[in-house]
């Protein structure tokens, strides 16, 4: 598998989810099927079904999250300066049609989040952006039709 790059906070969460699955929502799962199967015949127990389908989503995510975890580039971004924007970078952007500005952070594929503007790296945004400096302006194609964004701000914090 190759290295996917994602920030020390990201990989933080990542493993905060990994252990909250394998140390609770495991066992608590075990203990739902075992208390179904005290319930009797499994062919017709619901509960019995339900938890089966839950463990089986739960043991999928472990195993993807192991995965990353175990492939994980961490970038520190506090050590990276500069005004070309790449992984990492916080940029501000400004809508040339509406003046309206927006600040996201261009971070890894598993740690992203729009409403918290942690933008995926494979975005096509992000991927407008990544080698633009201040002053430039990127068009973005949306379903909506294209648009244009200045980029006002580029930070590393």
């Amino acid at each position: 598998m190759e290295k996917v790059p994602m920030t020390r906070e990201g990989l933080d969460a990542l493993e905060l989810e990994f252990k909250r699955l394998k140390f609770e929502e495991r066992p608590a799962i075990i203990r739902a099927i075992a208390a179904a199967r005290e319930h009797g015949d499994l062919s017709e127990n619901a509960e019995y079904h339900a938890a089966r389908e839950r463990q089986s989503f739960v043991e999928g995510q472990i195993s993807e999250l192991e995965g990353v975890i175990s492939c994980a580039d961490v970038i520190d971004v506090a050590s990276l300066d500069g005004d070309t924007i790449r992984f990492g970078a916080t940029v501000l952007l400004a809508d040339e049609d509406t003046d309206e500005e927006t600040t996201y952070q261009i971070v890894g594929a598993y740690e992203a989040d729009i409403n918290q503007g942690r933008l995926s790296v494979t975005a096509p945004l992000s991927r407008a952006l990544i080698g633009k400096t201040v002053g430039d302006s990127v068009e973005v194609p949306t379903p909506r039709g294209s648009k244009s964004y200045e980029i006002c701000d580029v930070k590393f914090k």
